[in-house]
C-alpha cells in the first residue's frame, strides 16, 4: 500500500464506480468524496460503499454533510437536518448535539465515515457570499459551544468529524470556490475570535480539520492550505491537534488559478495537510498524483512528512468504523427547525387564507414553491433568477397574484439588489404578501413585519415555514 496514495481523497462523476478508481483502491488509495451526483437512492448507496470498500477495506467514505443547505446524502429531496444557523439561533447545544447525533447515525447506516461538517466559521460578516446560513452564528463562545456539541454528536456513532475551514472563512467578502480570499485581521484577532471554535473543536476530540483556501497576509503571505505557519505552527503545535489535517478542495480556483492544483497538493502536504481533497476531473486527479510522486523523488517533498500522513489517516480510517446505531430522529430534527424560525409576520397574516401565488428567488429548484405545492397543490407562481428579474416583468408576475395570497421567497436580499427590489415592489403594490427569506436573517429589515425567516432552505425548515404558512399539516392530508 502506497503512502502518498493513503493521503489522497477522490472523486469520480456518476453513481458508478469506474475502472481506473477499482484499480486506485486496489493500490491503497486513502479516501472518496462522494458528491450528489454519485447517489441516487439508499439503496443504490450501500451498495455502491459496499463495492468501494471491496477493493479497499480501509478507504474513508466522506461526503460534506452538514444538514440545511449542505446535503450529499439527501440532496435530491433536501436535507431532514436543520443547518447550522438554525441551531445556533435555537440556542441550545444539547439539542445541537442529539440533532448530530441523529446525522451521525444515519451516515453511519449508509457506509459514510467521515462527515466534513461542522462549520466553525464565524457569521458575522453580511457580505461573505459562502458561509451564510453554514455558520452557527456570529459570537465564537456561541459558536464554539455548537462546534464542540456537533462533534461530539456526529462522533456518537464513530463518524469523524470535521471542523472547517481552518483558520476562518466567516470575515472574507469573497469566495475561495471563485478567487482568492484575503483577510486582514492579525493573528491576534484571530486568536480572540476566528480560532475560539476551532480550540472548542479540538477540545471536544474531533477527528480532523479542514484548511481554508484563505490568506492572511499579516500572518503569511500564502493560503492557509499551504501554509506551514498556520498548518504545522498554529494548528499543529500551538492549537495541539493531532487529528488528520484535510485540504479544501484544490480544484477550487483559490488555489487552481494561483499555484495550481497540482502544486498546491505538494505544497500543501509539505506544510502539515494529511490528506489532500483532489479536484474533481479524474485527469487532474492524475496530474496532481503524478506531480506529487514526482516531488517525492526529487527530495522536494520529505518521504518522512509522506510517512507521517498517511500514519494519521489511517489511524482515522481505524477509528472511523460506525457501528449499528439507534434509527435516526428526524422528528427531533423537525422540531428543531420549527423552533430556529424567526417569526416577524403581524399577528393575524398566518396561516393564509388559501393556496398562494409564489414569487420564489429563495433557492434551489423545487424551494419553497415546490414544498407549497405538494401540501396545497392549488398553489401557484414562478422560480425567478436575476436574469428574468427586470422591473416590468415583476409587475407583471405580481399582477398574476390577484385575488390571492402572495409569498415573495427571497435569499441573501441585503447583498443582492435584484431581489432587494423585488421585495419593495412586491410590498408596494400588495401591503399583504408574505416575505420568506431562506437566508441569513439579514433579510428582515427589509419587509418589517412580513417576513417569515428559515435559516436555511434545507427540507425541513421549508417545512417548518410551510406549517406556518398554511396550518399544521393533518393526518389524513393537506393543511
Amino acid at each position: 500500500m502506497s503512502d502518498l496514495d493513503t493521503c489522497l481523497l477522490a472523486r469520480f462523476p456518476g453513481p458508478r464506480v469506474p475502472g481506473w478508481l477499482r484499480r486506485w483502491l486496489d493500490d491503497g488509495l486513502g479516501g472518496v468524496l462522494l458528491f450528489a451526483e454519485n447517489i441516487t437512492g439508499p439503496g443504490q448507496l450501500r451498495d455502491l460503499v459496499a463495492e468501494l470498500r471491496s477493493h479497499q477495506p480501509g478507504v474513508l467514505i466522506a461526503a460534506d454533510e452538514e444538514g440545511g443547505d449542505i446535503t450529499r446524502i439527501e440532496a435530491r429531496a433536501g436535507s431532514s437536518y436543520p443547518g447550522h444557523a438554525a441551531l445556533g439561533a435555537v440556542g441550545d447545544p444539547a439539542l445541537t448535539q442529539q440533532v448530530a447525533v441523529s446525522l451521525g447515525a444515519m451516515l453511519g447506516a449508509a457506509g459514510v465515515n467521515l462527515a466534513l461538517a461542522p462549520v466553525a466559521d464565524l457569521g458575522g460578516n453580511p457580505a461573505n457570499p459562502v458561509i451564510g446560513v453554514r455558520s452557527f452564528g456570529a459570537d465564537p463562545a456561541q459558536v464554539a459551544a455548537h462546534t464542540a456539541a456537533f462533534v461530539a454528536g456526529l462522533q456518537s456513532n464513530l463518524v469523524a468529524a470535521c471542523a472547517k475551514h481552518f483558520p476562518g472563512h466567516g470575515r472574507t467578502d469573497a469566495d475561495s470556490h471563485l478567487t482568492l480570499p484575503a483577510v486582514a485581521a492579525s493573528l491576534a484577532e484571530l486568536h480572540a475570535a476566528d480560532l475560539v471554535p476551532f480550540r472548542a473543536a479540538i477540545g471536544a476530540g474531533v477527528r480532523s480539520v479542514m484548511t481554508a483556501h484563505v490568506v492572511f497576509p499579516a500572518v503569511d503571505d500564502v493560503p492557509a492550505t499551504i501554509s506551514r505557519r498556520f498548518l504545522d505552527g498554529l494548528l499543529r503545535t500551538e492549537l495541539g491537534f493531532g487529528g488528520v489535517i484535510i485540504t479544501d478542495a484544490l480544484g477550487m480556483a483559490a488555489i487552481s488559478e494561483g499555484v495550481g492544483s497540482a502544486e498546491g497538493a505538494v505544497r500543501s502536504l509539505a506544510a502539515g495537510a494529511d490528506l489532500l481533497c483532489l479536484p474533481a476531473e479524474p485527469a487532474a486527479q492524475q496530474r496532481a498524483r503524478d506531480t506529487l510522486a514526482g516531488a517525492i523523488r526529487d527530495g522536494d517533498l520529505p518521504v518522512g512528512r509522506v510517512q507521517e500522513a498517511a500514519a494519521r489517516v489511517r489511524e482515522l480510517a481505524a477509528w472511523a468504523r460506525p457501528r449499528p446505531a439507534a434509527p435516526p430522529d428526524q422528528d427531533l430534527a423537525a422540531a428543531a427547525a420549527r423552533r430556529a424560525l424567526l417569526v416577524g409576520v403581524s399577528s393575524g397574516r398566518l396561516p393564509l387564507p388559501g393556496p398562494p401565488f409564489v414569487l420564489d428567488a429563495g433557492g434551489p429548484a423545487g424551494g419553497l414553491l415546490g414544498v407549497l405545492r405538494g401540501r396545497a397543490p392549488g398553489t401557484d407562481g414562478i422560480r425567478l433568477t436575476e436574469p428574468a428579474a427586470q422591473p416590468a416583468g415583476l409587475d407583471a408576475l405580481i399582477a398574476r397574484a390577484a385575488g390571492r395570497p402572495l409569498v415573495v421567497a427571497v435569499r441573501d436580499a441585503h447583498r443582492r439588489p435584484w431581489q432587494a427590489e423585488l421585495i419593495a415592489r412586491a410590498l408596494a403594490r400588495r401591503p399583504d404578501a408574505v416575505v420568506v427569506g431562506t437566508g441569513t436573517a439579514h433579510d428582515q429589515t427589509l419587509a418589517p413585519g412580513r417576513y417569515l425567516g428559515t435559516r436555511g432552505s434545507g427540507r425541513v425548515s421549508l417545512e417548518a415555514a410551510v406549517d406556518l404558512l398554511l396550518g399544521p399539516a393533518r393526518p389524513d392530508g393537506p393543511g
